[in-house]
């Protein structure tokens, strides 16, 4: 054998000690993480991983700078930490690997989150009077859609915009329901509100801007009334996935998610359509997932296209905005579905086989 093949002989060998020991470093690092979070304490210890930089720097003699030695070490300190809250998502409530089967929430006698089987949440951005939301619900029943949306709360980019007529708008919306037998989904903002609205609503919808209200998401999950959580405006996946995660551990297991669009640098739309996000969350979670085709997109002639793609790639619904004048509406004008164009809107989707109640 040569010297250079020697040489390389030797450098394979030390590349699986290596390995061993990173394998080594890896499995003490879980265990470490596993007793801290039985402690409740954080997994990321930054005076700890300080003490380890100062202690590698202290020994190294070379021929490595104290720096790329501290930078090598830094990236094997991080995949250790990465492996801690990798393990920590297998015991996450939402997870698959907590929960293997697909959870159906029960809305009364509407079934949402059966395979196969998606449905649909129509009704106005907000609810303006009784003879509106009526008008709206006439449509739905007709169409044979179980669940009707409306605002009563709405929290708006400007504070002179119109906010909504609260209790007055769930009252309204109740009424209707009961009228025309459908199950009412609505907006809450106020976790002090949240015992109020189950008297009168058969889903909580937690809205984007509201993902992250931890104290909404905790006093939604000390009820048993379903939740209809929306991704934030500019939230990740995992941090939706997060949120959902604070109701089912308060206690509420009858989430739903739903994807709204999210902001990016694109102007064509009013938000951008994470159409991939259904299956990814389809994998990662056993909640039902919904696709609200009028605020990620806000444009009428979008709204088919986007609700053909969210069935064919497997969500459990569409949400989309109907109102009886779109132009007179107080909120979101452009991109509410007058009643004609919403049954024309469900004729075509309906050549999609969409199957709702």
């Amino acid at each position: 054998m040569s010297t250079l093949e020697q040489m390389r002989a030797e450098l394979q060998e030390l590349n699986l000690q290596i390995l061993d020991l990173m394998n080594q470093r890896a499995a003490l690092s879980k265990a470490i993480g596993e007793v801290k979070r039985k402690q409740g304490t954080n997994k990321f210890d930054p005076e700890f991983e300080r003490h380890m930089l100062n202690q590698i720097a202290e020994h190294n003699k070379g021929p490595f700078e104290d720096s790329t030695v501290q930078h090598l070490f830094k990236q094997i300190f991080k995949a250790c930490l990465d492996l801690q809250q990798d393990s920590s998502k297998k015991l996450l409530l939402v997870s698959r690997k907590k929960k293997a089967e697909d959870t159906v929430v029960q809305i009364g006698d509407v079934k949402v989150g059966v395979a196969g089987q998606p449905l649909m949440i129509a009704g106005p951005c907000s609810v303006e009077s009784l003879e509106q939301v009526r008008e709206v619900a006439k449509a739905l029943k007709a169409q044979g859609i179980g669940i009707l949306r409306g605002g009563a709360y709405k929290p708006r980019t400007s504070p002179y915009d119109f906010q909504g007529l609260g209790v007055e708008g769930l009252e309204i919306l109740r009424q209707v329901g009961d009228e025309f037998g459908l199950k009412v989904i609505s907006e809450i903002v106020n976790p002090s509100d949240i015992e109020m609205a189950t008297k009168y609503v058969d889903v909580i919808q937690i809205g984007a801007r509201n993902m992250q209200n931890f104290e909404l998401l905790k006093a939604a999950g000390r009820v048993n009334t379903p939740v209809l959580l929306k991704r934030g405006l500019s939230a990740t996946i995992e941090e939706f996935i997060y949120a959902a995660e604070y109701i089912l551990s308060n206690g509420n297991t009858n989430v739903m998610l739903c994807e709204r669009g999210i902001r990016t640098y694109e102007k064509a739309t009013r938000n951008t359509l994470d159409i991939s996000a259904v299956p990814i969350l389809k994998q990662e979670t056993h909640l039902p997932v919904f696709v609200d085709v009028t605020h990620s997109t806000g444009r009428r002639d979008l709204l088919l296209p986007t609700a053909r793609a969210a069935v064919a790639i497997g969500a459990d619904g569409v949400m989309v905005e109907v109102h009886p004048d779109p132009e007179t509406a107080l909120s979101d004008a452009k991109q509410q579905l007058s009643i004609p164009q919403f049954n024309e809107f469900m004729s075509e989707l309906r050549a999609t086989k969409l199957s709702q109640i």
